[in-house]
């Protein structure tokens, strides 16, 4: 069977993400030379009309492609996927910071542009930055890229039959902005000036001056698309929790829950898209279902029986230890480990940048020296996983050695935004830790120092003060439907902290009550990921930037650096791919010399389980693994197990 890469430090990704590459021919042969908005005759030399969106202008497919290369277009369609999810759900309103929104609610919308599957597999799933139609037909916009204008797909319809309008596209894009995330609707507001309806299928987007290009045309058009008609007969509002969802126009619908039970989507036989070639060989099964549990291990005991068929495991101790049951030794139940050729999601345990006794990078460092990684791999993770430290690890982005050459000198043109310690010191890499004991001693004393140094001192009482008195103290929330693994890493780093005279407390709560303190950023520290980053876009700045800080929910941290700041704007206004790699390759080294999370674990594989009904095609494209995308149901092998009495 034929697979990616697997994850390698040296990986270059440029080769594969034909996106951020000049040189590619492919797509400028299926552009051509547009007239302006309201199809005006006049014919200008800088519009550019197309099919499919890409910064760089250059597309993995044409525009009479057959469907997308890694599918099998003569997937049967039929059958149910069905997987668990941990806690619990009140909601099925998923842009809503009010309730807990139930898995995969967002799956019945879709965008102008397609922007991924409806259950959040990448499409196309071989490249990386390119955007085909969906909603819409045809784009067209300048050189400039000052605006952009789609003309939307006449047969396109909402569940309800009522089509999809340019009207639906500016309504939505404006709800966003009124009743949206504030981080969100405020970056969108500072660089889309208006949304315009042009006639029934056409509207128009303007983008502000002075910024740069970058993310404007595809965050238009990758925003979900709503029924306005819906919205205004029900007096429906976006930031308000619901269990009644507005029809969307996607291939599957809402079919029936049980609060913190199930959900179940129904794929639309009605779907107005099913002939489009992107959509062939994808959505292959009639349900999707999603049953709840209350936490990790009763989920693990109910796909043992078959309550549920498809498990992504995360837990590497039962990957290692628990699949021992007779399903899998009967070959009923399949194990297959895919190499997961994207950067390592950036988890951590984040910092709260403005809790007061965090905001010393001295302390931010020690207490990062009190995670073991080594230790905690070898006992509790069978020595499964792999250290992660960089934003972009495994490829030509990741930051390493001291900076040199087009880098140091980006960095060196920032003048006194940059510590002078940042240009001759190494990329962070946490330091290696015995994993013979929890407590590495050489680490440990580090620690020990750094927090003396930062005015923390160690009482005859063992509790580490400052000159006011006041006690070290972080608390730790983490949820109940977490794994015991997770669990058992987040006590033992706890342990450690404790070890240093920190009043180290965990607290573990409610999946409800830790999602409401993970939004209201009431914690210390917290268990939360960034992401990994292969390209640049407006993105950056909500999370890693100051615009939004003190708020966004994309910023667990709260960090506010002017230079981070100053790095992705040099990025998005790059001319050249190599100066938009120098710039992202200095956000790396920043963003881990700044310490606002403890980089922890990944593994290069991604873990399926599943029993034997599920079929996919032999070679995987390297963005996605595809699951619920283009993965199939094998009725017939269904029928064999029930005969067996396997289900």
């Amino acid at each position: 069977m034929t697979r990616p890469a697997a994850r390698a430090r040296n990986l270059d990704p440029m080769p594969l993400i034909r996106s951020l590459i000049g040189g590619a021919v492919l797509a400028l042969g299926g552009m051509v030379v547009a007239g302006q908005a309201g199809g005006q005759e006049a014919r200008q030399p800088d519009l550019i009309q197309t099919y499919a969106y890409s910064f760089y202008g250059d597309l993995s497919y044409p525009a009479d492609f057959p469907h997308f290369s890694y599918v099998n277009p003569d997937a049967p369609v039929g059958g149910e996927y069905s997987e668990h999810a941990s806690g619990t759900f009140d909601s099925m309103n998923p842009y809503s910071r009010r309730g807990r929104a139930g898995r995969y609610s967002q799956s019945i919308y879709e965008s102008l542009l397609e922007t991924g599957g409806p259950f959040g597999d990448g499409a196309p799933a071989d490249a990386y930055g390119e955007y085909y139609c969906l909603l819409c037909e045809s784009l067209e916009y300048p050189e400039t890229m000052d605006w952009v204008i789609f003309h939307l797909r006449p047969e396109a319809r909402f569940s309800d039959g009522t089509p999809v309008t340019a009207e639906d596209v500016v309504f939505t894009h404006n709800l966003f902005l009124e009743q949206g995330l504030p981080s969100y609707a405020e970056a969108v507001r500072q660089r889309v000036v208006s949304a315009e309806v042009i006639d029934e299928y056409t509207v128009r987007f303007d983008f502000a001056e002075g910024i740069s290009r970058r993310s404007l045309i595809d965050q238009v058009g990758s925003t979900p698309v709503f029924s306005k008609a819906w919205f205004e007969e029900n007096n429906a509002r976006l930031d308000e929790p619901r269990l009644e969802t507005s029809p969307g126009s996607g291939p599957y619908m809402l079919d029936e829950y049980e609060i913190n039970r199930h959900i179940t989507y129904r794929r639309n036989p009605d779907y107005w898209g099913w002939d489009l070639p992107q959509n062939q060989g994808r959505h292959n099964f009639e349900t999707i279902r999603v049953e709840y549990f209350s936490d990790d291990a009763a989920a693990f005991e109910a796909f043992k029986t078959g309550e549920y068929l498809f498990r992504t495991e995360g837990n590497s101790r039962q990957w290692a230890i628990s699949y021992d049951f007779p399903a899998v030794d009967r070959g009923w139940v399949t194990r297959e480990e895919v190499p997961d050729g994207t950067p390592p999601t950036p988890t951590g345990f984040v910092f709260n940048l403005a809790r007061p006794q965090l905001q010393d990078p001295r302390v931010r460092e020690a207490i990062t020296l009190a995670y073991n990684f080594e230790w905690s791999n070898q006992q509790l993770q069978y020595g499964l996983m792999a250290r992660r430290y960089s934003f972009s690890q495994g490829t030509n982005l990741e930051a390493s050695g001291v900076p040199e050459g087009d880098e140091l000198a980006l960095l060196e043109s920032l003048g006194d935004l940059v510590p002078p310690d940042l240009l001759t010191e190494e990329a962070y890499i946490p330091p290696e830790s015995s994993a013979d004991a929890l407590q590495d001693r050489r680490n440990m004393r580090r620690a020990n120092r750094l927090l003396q140094e930062a005015g923390w001192i160690v009482g005859e009482d063992g509790v580490r003060r400052n000159e006011a008195g006041q006690p070290m103290r972080i608390e730790f929330p983490y949820s109940t439907a977490g794994s015991a693994t997770g669990e058992a890493i987040i006590e033992s780093f706890l342990e450690n902290l404790r070890a240093m005279g920190i009043e180290a407390v965990g607290q573990r709560i409610d999946p409800s009550q830790y999602t409401l303190r993970q939004r209201d950023r009431d914690y210390d520290m917290i268990f939360d990921a960034y992401v990994a980053f292969l390209d640049t876009g407006t993105g950056l700045h909500q999370r890693f930037g100051s615009e939004a800080a003190e708020y966004s929910l994309f910023n667990p941290a709260g960090l506010a650096s002017p230079l981070v700041d100053r790095i992705i704007d040099i990025s998005l206004m790059a001319e050249t791919p190599e100066e938009r790699d120098t710039a992202l390759r200095a956000l790396d080294r920043v963003l881990r010399y700044e310490r606002f999370m403890v980089p922890l674990w990944y593994s290069p594989n991604q873990w399926f389980a599943y029993w034997d009904v599920y079929r996919h095609p032999e070679e995987f494209p390297f963005l996605s693994a595809g699951v619920m995308d283009w993965w199939w149901f094998d009725a017939d092998r269904m029928a064999e197990l029930r005969a067996e009495g396997a289900l």
